[in-house]
């Protein structure tokens, strides 16, 4: 492993300016994040039509649309290491190449059954891993105070989503099932040909040479790890979940058309997509700690307010709009918070980890919600739960990722790093 001490290269020194090439290198990282996340999320949109086309149970039709979720997830984490290893360069077209092939197959052939779907979805999961490609490649060629709002612009690809949710229903509906996915893949094959050709490292990239068992073992030993890997299940995966499950709440709870409630889940993605680098910019002038509390306290509000089932207009909509912006900042703030406190070295890693976790947290909520509503009738105690989870992750923040914060900050001079890319007035 590359000691600390050797982290420290070109845009990772406290105080570097941001190379020219950053920026670019930025553009097509989050080109390439939101184009597989496009892909990733195309399942969603159609969970309603798969169910009334295939006669699928709520609980069914929630693991349609929550298998790509937990693959993507669980991918993120050896994906991570190996990005670690390789570098964004390689990894970003192999991903968007592989990617491909399940989106073919749904479009093509894979739609005709729940097992043929799920056979896809399993596959399609790999899109989802792009995320843990590209923070690390990000991370790399910004210094620490740039860090955290570059990396939440790279994370406002996961407007993905809502391409796929704006986009899908309508193609199918004016031309075919197929035309969507074709399509997809046509942007994928566009983007990975042209990462392959323009996508560079930042010059001195940290490449660990110890295996990647040692690596994911050091990962794990690292208190940010799990710190993050708890507030990112619950900031954005309680994003996922309801980018993928609010069409059907919205449609059963409130009696929308599909299409009504995919642009409304289209709104409800992209008000947390456009905070997310809000949400780093503002953790890199007033802390991730206050950033993330503040962001929970918003979603506690919102799901106890929306648990009681209130008029959709204004009430809803409002308490919906409120939990989209604190979930996409809390997920900048959380990726602020890893960039922080993270060796330069295993950035990828401790990507992949807390990247699988906040996918996991978006797997579970829709299978749960499913099923509560098939016991009870209500999303009431679904929502209560999110609320209770999220006040846990509150009390979380002002105490243990605090005090983690403010330790690094006392064995950290003001006008440098320890490790090369932390500094005092980053924290909390």
């Amino acid at each position: 492993m590359v000691q600390p001490s050797k982290a420290r290269s070109g845009s990772t020194e406290p105080g570097a300016p941001v190379p020219g090439r950053a920026w670019p290198m930025l553009a097509l990282a989050t080109a390439g994040f939101a184009v597989n996340f496009w892909a990733w999320a195309l399942l969603s949109p159609l969970g309603p039509r798969f169910k009334d086309s295939l006669g699928l149970s709520s609980f069914e039709q929630s693991l349609l649309v929550a298998v790509p979720v937990v693959v993507g997830s669980l991918g993120r984490i050896p994906v991570g290491a190996l990005t670690d290893r390789f570098g964004g360069r390689v990894m970003f077209p192999i991903v968007s190449a592989v990617t491909i092939v399940p989106v073919l197959y749904l479009g093509l052939a894979g739609h005709s059954s729940l097992a043929a779907l799920l056979v896809g979805g399993f596959f399609l999961g790999v899109g989802g891993t792009a995320f843990a490609v590209g923070v690390p490649l990000v991370s790399a060629w910004f210094p620490p105070r740039r860090r955290g709002l570059a990396i939440g612009v790279f994370g406002a690809g996961m407007g993905g989503t809502a391409v796929s949710a704006l986009t899908t229903v309508r193609l199918v509906d004016a031309n075919s099932m197929s035309t969507p996915f074709l399509i997809t893949a046509a942007v994928l094959a566009v983007y990975a040909v042209t990462a392959a050709l323009f996508l560079r490292d930042a010059p001195g990239r940290t490449v660990p040479t110890e295996p990647p068992a040692r690596r994911l073992a050091a990962t794990a030993r690292l208190g940010v790890t799990w710190q993050a890997s708890a507030l990112y299940a619950v900031a954005f995966g309680g994003y996922v979940a309801f980018s993928v499950y609010l069409p059907t709440y919205l449609r059963t709870g409130y009696g929308l058309t599909q299409a009504d409630a995919a642009n409304r889940m289209a709104g409800f993605v992209l008000l947390a997509v456009a905070m997310r680098p809000v949400g780093g910019w503002l953790s890199d002038r007033l802390g991730p700690v206050r950033v993330l509390s503040g962001s929970l306290a918003v979603v506690v509000a919102g799901a106890v307010v929306q648990s009681f089932t209130p008029a959709l207009v204004p009430v809803g909509t409002v308490a919906f709009l409120a939990m989209a912006a604190a979930l996409g900042a809390g997920s900048g703030a959380t990726f602020a918070l890893v960039a922080l406190l993270t060796p330069a070295d295993q950035v990828g890693s401790v990507t992949g980890v807390v990247g699988a976790a906040g996918g996991l947290g978006g797997f579970l909520p829709p299978l749960v919600m499913g099923s509560l509503y098939g016991e009870y009738g209500t999303y009431a105690v679904g929502l209560a739960l999110l609320a209770v989870v999220a006040a846990a992750a509150l009390v979380h923040t002002l105490t243990g990722v605090r005090a983690a914060v403010e330790g690094a900050a006392e064995r950290t001079p003001r006008t440098g790093s320890r490790r090369g890319h932390r500094t005092a007035d980053t924290t909390a």
